[in-house]
C-alpha cells in the first residue's frame, strides 16, 4: 500500500488543485511612544493599507483585490502586536463568501497575537456567506497575561431574499498559555438544528463580541441580556473567567445585529475607573459594508 501525503504528490498536479492559497501578514511594534508597522504584506485577495494613527495606535485596513473566498480557496491572516504595541484592523467592505467552481469547502484563518501590554482590536466589516457557499473560518488568539483583545464578527446568511450558504465557525482564545474560550458554531444546510429555537431560531445573522482586559479582573461585569423583543434580535452579555466578556447575539438582518453589537460594544468596554486603553476612545462600529470589488475573478 502507497500512502499519499501532499509531500508525494506531484507539484504540477499540486499546483492545479482549485482555489487561491494565500497567505497576508500584518506585525505591529513600539518606536517610542508611538506603533509602527514593521511588517504589512499581503497577498492574493488580500490588500493591507495602512490608516492614519490615532495617538500611539496603528491602524490596518483590509481591502479585497479579487472576490473571495470561493470554493476551495485557502486564506490565512496573521497578525501580531508585539509587546506594548496597540493595533486596530478594520476591513473595507463586507467579506462575501460565494460557492466557486469546486463543491470543496473554504478555509479562512486568522491568527492573532498579543504581547505584553500590547493591545489588538480585530473589528472588519461583516462575513456574507452567499447561496450554495461553503466556509470554514476560524481564529486562533494567543495572548500575552497583560495583553488586551477586542474582537468582533458578524455573519449574515444570504444575501437579501437568498437562502442562507453554509459556515463553520471556531474561536479558540489562549491567555497565558491556558485556554480562556474554545467553541464551534455551524450554520446553515446540512447543520443539524442550525435553525431551530436553540440556536437561531428563525434568525439570519449571528455575532459576537469578545473583550478581554486585565482590568476586568478587579471591576468584573455582570450578565446582561441586551435588546427587545426576541423576534428583532437579542444579545447576551457572559463574564468569563480569563478575565473576558463575551457578547453573543442573534437577529433577523445584518443591520439589527450591528445595532445590537454596537450597544454591547458600550456596555463592554473597560471600566472607566480602570483608565483608558490605546485608541479606545475611538473604537468605531463598522458601519454597513458593501460587497468585495472583484478583481482578478468574476463575480459569481
Amino acid at each position: 500500500m502507497t500512502l499519499t501525503t501532499e509531500a508525494t504528490v506531484p507539484v504540477a498536479q499540486r499546483a492545479a488543485a482549485p482555489g487561491v492559497r494565500a497567505t497576508a501578514r500584518i506585525s505591529a511594534a513600539t518606536r517610542g511612544s508611538t506603533t509602527t508597522l514593521p511588517v504589512l504584506d499581503g497577498d492574493g485577495p488580500f490588500e493591507l493599507r495602512r490608516l492614519r494613527s490615532r495617538r500611539a495606535e496603528a491602524r490596518v485596513c483590509i481591502v479585497g483585490a479579487m472576490t473571495a473566498p470561493l470554493g476551495g480557496d485557502r486564506l490565512r491572516i496573521e497578525a501580531t502586536a508585539q509587546q506594548g504595541a496597540a493595533l486596530h484592523i478594520t476591513s473595507a467592505a463586507a467579506t462575501l463568501a460565494l460557492r466557486g467552481s469546486t463543491t470543496e469547502p473554504a478555509t479562512y484563518d486568522v491568527q492573532l497575537t498579543v504581547g505584553e501590554h500590547a493591545e489588538l482590536h480585530w473589528l472588519p466589516k461583516p462575513l456574507i456567506c452567499a447561496a450554495g457557499s461553503n466556509l470554514r473560518q476560524t481564529w486562533s488568539v494567543d495572548l500575552a497575561p497583560t495583553a488586551r483583545l477586542v474582537l468582533r464578527e458578524e455573519q449574515v446568511l444570504g444575501r437579501t431574499g437568498e437562502s442562507p450558504g453554509h459556515v463553520t465557525t471556531r474561536l479558540t482564545v489562549r491567555r497565558g498559555g491556558r485556554t480562556l474560550l474554545d467553541q464551534e458554531a455551524e450554520y446553515g444546510p446540512g447543520a443539524p438544528g442550525w435553525d431551530g429555537p436553540a440556536v437561531l431560531a428563525g434568525h439570519r445573522a449571528s455575532g459576537q463580541l469578545l473583550t478581554i482586559d486585565p482590568a476586568f479582573e478587579n471591576h468584573p461585569l455582570e450578565a446582561q441580556l441586551l435588546g427587545g423583543a426576541p423576534e428583532d434580535g437579542q444579545a447576551v452579555l457572559t463574564p468569563l473567567a480569563g478575565p473576558a466578556v463575551l457578547v453573543t447575539a442573534i437577529a433577523p438582518d445584518g443591520l439589527r445585529l450591528r445595532r445590537l453589537l454596537d450597544t454591547a460594544q458600550a456596555a463592554a468596554r473597560r471600566p472607566a475607573s480602570a483608565g483608558t486603553t490605546h485608541g479606545e476612545q475611538h473604537q468605531q462600529s463598522p458601519a454597513p459594508g458593501t460587497l468585495h470589488a472583484a478583481r482578478g475573478r468574476p463575480s459569481r
